[in-house]
């Protein structure tokens, strides 16, 4: 078995290559983003790291040959002959890699060009059974209309192909006849600087009178940072310590546009507290509940989380933090899985900015990114 490294400009660079030297039958064991080169720390250039290995070989039995006597002893010539470096070992580890993947069934499923973006799809943390429909769709249309299959031509397919998947789901943001905004989720995941950023283009664009309720009463910063949004945007803020004082604050500010409601984090994984916060929340015609995942999360985790929540009727995502990660899977898994669509994503902490309203060209060009050469 053969184990090689490439590192060029893109990827469909590094495919040229691996098919010029190991052929159509080579399987790509990983690839990623690296950097390389520059002046203390600055001016580096991004590339492509892939990691293929052709599983049969040919041997060079004339090097054997002409370099080992029949009769020498197999471990001298392993000491004389194998030198095991770094680089090496890393080759021993994909190796490792290939026959745990094909004990899971899992190793060339798909021609070289249709394989390389199946791991690409799983190097951005898209489940694999996403990942398998995904590459299986483009590859059968691609067939059906005659195209010819080349790196580019599948990866502007595969980018077609997430937007017809996600094409059923919502991206609508706050329908308009909306009235209370729930945002529920983890702490942590930023969802009172989600809630500012909301109420601040609300305000700003939509000339709408927002009002700001926060249940989050078991930490006292969350509090105070919801206090400080609402001092610097001119809004009204309620503290609700029960579900008496957040019916009261709903009454309070029924002549408001949009009132966005803060949700406790601390105790979503107990089924008991977010019950109770399903009966306190309930009992709104005009209420929508948003949940807040980070895309910094594993997508088990997020999974998790979604299932956490199921005792509460869910109208929206907002994916939060898309500028600290560099895997996009997760704008994929959920939706799909649950059929639910994105309100929001935001990329960054700046208020009012740094909030974005999604649609399915968006998130297919975060997924696939570098992969089309353009």
């Amino acid at each position: 078995m053969k184990v090689k490294k490439y590192i060029a400009p893109t990827m469909p660079e590094a495919m040229s290559k691996i098919r010029k030297e190991l052929g159509s039958d080579a399987v790509i064991l990983s690839s990623k983003e690296i950097e390389e080169g520059g002046f203390l720390g600055f001016f580096k250039k991004r590339k492509i790291e892939v990691v293929a290995a052709l599983d049969k070989a040919p041997l060079p039995s004339k090097q054997i040959k002409a370099t080992v006597n029949k009769n020498e002893n197999r471990s001298n010539y392993k000491k004389q002959h194998l030198s095991i470096d770094n680089d090496m070992m890393q080759e021993i580890k994909n190796m490792r890699r290939i026959l745990e993947q094909q004990a899971h069934g899992q190793n060339n499923k798909f021609e070289l060009d249709y394989q390389v973006v199946y791991q690409y799809l799983l190097d951005q943390e898209v489940d694999e059974r996403v990942a398998t429909n995904i590459v299986e769709n483009v590859k059968q249309h691609l067939t059906e209309v005659g195209a010819t299959q080349t790196p580019a031509k599948i990866a502007q397919e595969l980018k077609l192909e997430i937007e017809r998947q996600l094409g059923g789901l919502s991206f609508d943001g706050i329908p308009s006849n909306a009235k209370v905004i729930h945002f529920l989720g983890p702490t942590g995941v930023g969802k009172t600087t989600t809630i500012a950023k909301i109420a601040a283009n609300s305000m700003l664009k939509d000339k709408k009178s927002v009002a700001f309720i926060t249940m989050d009463t078991y930490r006292i910063a969350a509090i105070e940072q919801l206090k400080t949004y609402a001092k610097i945007l001119e809004v009204p803020v309620e503290v609700a310590y029960s579900a008496v004082d957040y019916h009261h604050a709903i009454t309070k500010f029924q002549n408001y546009d949009l009132i966005l409601v803060d949700t406790a984090g601390r105790n979503y994984r107990d089924d008991k507290f977010v019950k109770e916060l399903s009966v306190n929340i309930d009992g709104h015609d005009q209420a929508i509940n948003f949940l807040v995942l980070s895309l910094t999360a594993k997508s088990k985790d997020m999974n998790d989380i979604y299932h956490s929540f199921r005792h509460i009727k869910l109208n929206g995502l907002i994916f939060t933090k898309i500028d600290e990660t560099r895997q996009y899977g997760g704008l994929l898994n959920i939706p799909l899985a649950h059929q639910i669509g994105i309100a929001y994503i935001t990329n960054g902490q700046e208020v009012p900015d740094n909030i974005l309203k999604p649609t399915e060209e968006l998130i297919s060009e975060y997924i696939v990114g570098d992969l089309i050469d353009t």
